[in-house]
């Protein structure tokens, strides 16, 4: 198996529905803590999620 394989399965498993899962569950907990720490500007941290999601998520 070389480099190009390698690579190719990589991103294979990143875009798979397990790595979905995994990053949407991180990018909630990171918007509750945040929503906790900055009351009032819930409006921003979920479009601040969002942009995580839509950089790191494949749907």
């Amino acid at each position: 198996m070389g480099i190009d394989d390698m690579k190719d399965k990589a991103s294979e498993a990143a875009q798979s529905e397990k790595a979905e899962g995994v990053s949407d569950k991180g990018l909630d907990k990171a918007e509750s803590a945040a929503s906790n720490v900055a009351e009032g500007h819930e409006d921003k941290v979920s479009q601040a999620r969002d942009k995580g999601d839509e950089a790191l998520g494949n749907e």
